[in-house]
């Protein structure tokens, strides 16, 4: 108890003195950027758990892309089990002013068999539970699309061949997903009047699903029954896979997210190393006093960890809580995302960020303990004695299994740990040797730090005096300021290069569900109303199911996109003249050819490793088509044009049930046609691309707010690494200037040497930083986006004014003291 109360007395005051002031801070920033990362994770993971079931609208949910067999319901109802059947599918929604594309849910009598449809009188009116489903002839549409359409509670809107009276808004739909259909505005009839509005035909896209509810005994037994009869193209979907599409963004926002945690909690290990090695050699003195009061080397040892383990712990608790308060405000982009509120944190964020600062004290304070606790007596009378001993190879192989370990604990994954570990040790290196050779040339300077002229000569050369502290700081800060360039200036960068790839005439409108006979009588609406008249390609659903004869099966390939695109039905076409766009790098052309030969696009042959030659066979409609590969061809996706994988010759696809497609740039002045379009035509689809990219990239942005600012605190421990490196020499600079001042330099010259050693110091570390995003976002434009990619000068030049800026304002705040402290009370607190 005696050795706790000296701890804790010990620990005030060295609170009061400052001497804990910047580790602590180091410490609280690490645990609010990987608690806050935390809680949102588990958040997120509950809501998800106790959703699940209401997420499916059942129990279990069967999804296809075409009807389900009724042997699957009826075996269903055999087994006690309750089913609904929902179609999912995009139709315009019109009346007779506008027209808009809305993702249609059709559903029958028992939808949900879990969770709620909340619906309202309309738009800011009281909403209940709506307890049924829409009656025939009856449709629920959401805000969005009241306020799209203009209408009220009782008007009439038009789907396909059917007009529809609005029964009521629809606030709230538990099975609603993040995928295409959830991000247009929302429309729900009865399934019994699917059939009447003409919208789905042969070859139409759609997701038919079998929503299932009962005991879960039953449910397990039909999911068995269910799994063993599964077709190409039939999913079965559990509590445990339930919204894949939301677990798909969520899990790729959380790897930026841990990113950032893995970044900032690096980070702010080296700063605490940094002010434990100051924290050090400030104690020497006290320690040898210690020792000739008679205290023993474990007193003292003992005396230090308690401080350390009191002071962490409370440093630990104030991060924690800082994230636990940060994770609320970012909270609220991701409620939107899932469209569900989100359950209250549990504990266990809390536990781990309070064991990483923990952690972090162990590997990085700890071994500058040790030190302490064998400071020599005689350094009382002698101070030319050693200070201590010096760091042992186990402490430093302890500090870094520790680090390592947080590493990978917080990436949860040993791929993405080994990357990151990696990856931090090749950027440090890099970042090191860069600022060493820079710095380096400093050194030429020293010969001339001379006080005639101006201070900035002695300022430069001190930064080859202490090129390693130099090149620790400059490394750190670059690494930080790379993280923030490349989530603001280089992703600007890449979006606004992005933009520019699509000309200004670009297609903005698809129009899908053209049948054949409807083709000449679309071309004269287009010719009427004097818009160029489009292309108007046929498109024909197919399944592969064979290459060169050997059954294309799912297990068969370990990309995950290539299992992904087993499963799926490709859009095949036929033509004999090369589309626009289309350029044939291999093989030649089939031309007017009526022998069966297909062409396939370039990115799809390698996924599939397909080569000219090759018998590639397809399900279409039941009906089995073969033909060999003769044309390899590359596409201009970028052109916004109807392109396809697969182009077959003319008389390979007669017959099979085709519907129509093309697009089309239509002009601000023209946006009435699309309503007139769909009035003469009720089965389109007209998807207006702009308005659809616009939402998906909505819902990315608010990803990346929070990634973002996720990031901020990698940003911040980039700025503790760097004001740590700087008191880390603070004494050493003290003793400098009070020399200077003592030889008779002026105020204005130390000022001089100060600025001139902050602004190339954090010149050099924005350069660098500049440097590091612009290349690694030409990889990203080179390798990810495939677009051509040309860094601009900005990030150079706002990376290197902001180094420069940043450094001059942390090291001014840190010495501007020095300046009015006495040369004499200087040299006498450091002799």
């Amino acid at each position: 108890m005696r050795t706790l109360r000296l701890a804790l007395r010990m620990m005030l005051r060295d609170l009061r003195a400052g001497e804990l002031h910047l580790l602590g801070l180091a410490i609280v920033i690490a645990v609010a950027s990987l608690a806050s990362v935390g809680f949102l994770a588990d958040r997120v993971g509950r809501a998800l758990d106790r959703e699940a079931n209401q997420l499916l609208g059942g129990d279990l949910l069967l999804r296809a892309d075409r009807p389900w067999p009724p042997s699957f319901a009826d075996e269903a109802r055999r087994r006690g089990l309750e089913t609904a059947t929902t179609v999912l599918f995009t139709s315009m929604a019109s009346t007779a002013e506008t027209a808009v594309l809305a993702g249609v849910k059709a559903v029958d009598a028992g939808y949900p068999l879990r969770g709620a449809v909340r619906i309202a009188p309309g738009p800011n009116q009281p909403d209940a539970i709506a307890g049924r489903a829409p009656g025939p002839g009856e449709v629920w549409l959401d805000e969005r699309l009241f306020a799209d359409l203009g209408v009220k509670a009782g008007e009439r809107v038009g789907f396909g061949e059917v007009e529809f009276r609005v029964g009521g808004m629809v606030s709230f739909e538990s099975d609603r997903g993040a995928n295409f259909f959830s991000l247009l505005p929302r429309a729900i009839f009865n399934l019994s009047d699917l059939a009447a509005t003409g919208l789905l035909v042969e070859g139409s896209r759609a997701n038919w699903r079998l929503h299932v509810a009962g005991t879960p005994e039953a449910v397990a037994g039909f999911e068995q029954w269910a799994r063993t009869r599964l077709g190409r193209g039939q999913a079965v979907e559990t509590i445990e896979n339930a919204r894949p599409e939301v677990r798909a963004s969520l899990d790729q926002a959380q790897r930026f997210l841990r990113l950032a945690a893995l970044l900032a909690v690096i980070l702010a290990a080296v700063a605490v190393g940094l002010s434990a090695r100051r924290f050090m050699q400030r104690h020497l003195d006290g320690c040898a006093v210690l020792r000739c009061l008679g205290a023993r080397q474990a007193q003292v040892l003992g005396i230090f960890i308690g401080e350390f383990l009191i002071f962490g712990l409370l440093a630990a608790v104030l991060g924690s809580a800082i994230g636990w308060a940060v994770q609320w405000g970012l909270a609220g982009g991701l409620r939107e995302i899932l469209a569900t509120e989100l359950p209250a944190p549990s504990l266990l964020p809390l536990a781990h960020g309070v064991a990483v600062g923990m952690v972090l004290l162990a590997g990085f304070v700890l071994p500058q303990l040790l030190r302490l606790g064998k400071v020599p007596t005689l350094r009382v009378l002698r101070r030319e004695f050693s200070a201590a001993e010096p760091v042992s190879g186990a402490a430093w192989a302890f500090g870094l299994a520790a680090l390592l370990a947080l590493v990978f604990w917080i990436a949860a994954d040993v791929r993405l740990g080994l990357m990151v570990a990696g990856g931090f040790a090749a950027a440090l290196g890099v970042f090191a040797l860069a600022a060493w050779w820079v710095l380096g040339l400093a050194a030429r300077l020293k010969g001339q730090g001379s006080l005639r002229g101006g201070g900035w000569r002695y300022g430069v050369a001190s930064l080859g005096r202490r090129v390693g502290g130099s090149v620790v700081q400059a490394a750190a800060l670059g690494l930080g300021m790379t993280a923030l360039l490349l989530l603001t200036l280089i992703r600007s960068d890449l979006l606004d290069n992005w933009r520019r790839m699509a000309p200004p005439d670009a297609p903005n409108r698809f129009v899908i569900n053209i049948q054949p006979d409807q083709r000449e009588g679309v071309r004269q609406l287009f010719a009427a109303a004097g818009l160029p008249v489009p292309g108007i390609e046929p498109m024909i659903r197919g399944r592969m199911t064979a290459i060169n004869g050997t059954p294309v099966a799912h297990g068969s390939y370990a990309d995950e996109r290539t299992r992904r695109l087993v499963e799926r039905e490709f859009n095949l076409s036929y033509s004999a003249a090369l589309p626009g766009g289309n350029t044939v790098i291999g093989g030649r052309w089939h031309g007017a050819a009526r022998t069966p030969q297909f062409s396939v696009e370039k990115g799809l042959a390698e996924t599939f490793g397909l080569k000219i030659g090759d018998v590639v066979s397809f399900d279409v409609a039941g009906r089995a088509v073969e033909a060999p590969i003769t044309s390899v061809r590359t596409l201009d996706w970028d052109s916004m044009r109807v392109n396809f994988f697969f182009v077959a010759s003319e008389g390979v696809l007669d017959g099979a049930p085709a519907s129509l497609i093309t697009s089309f740039h239509l002009p601000a002045s023209d946006h009435d046609f699309v309503a007139r379009l769909v009035h003469a035509f009720p089965n389109l689809s007209v998807i207006d691309i702009t308005a659809v990219l616009a939402q998906v990239q909505g819902m990315t942005d608010r990803l990346i707010v929070i990634v973002q600012f996720v990031f901020g605190f990698a940003v911040l421990a980039g700025l503790m690494v760097l004001y740590a490196a700087l008191q880390a020499t603070h004494d050493e600079r003290e003793y400098e200037l009070a020399m200077l001042r003592t030889l008779g330099a002026r105020n204005r010259q130390v000022r001089q040497a100060l600025l001139a050693e902050f602004v190339v110091l954090g010149g050099v570390a924005g350069l660098l930083a500049g440097i590091g995003a612009s290349a690694i976002g030409w990889a990203l434009a080179h390798y990810v986006f495939k677009m051509a990619y040309v860094p601009g000068v900005l990030p150079l030049l706002a990376a290197t004014v902001l180094g420069a800026g940043g450094v001059v304002a942390g090291g001014w705040l840190g010495t501007r003291g020095l300046l009015s402290r006495p040369p004499l009370a200087s040299l006498r607190a450091l002799a």
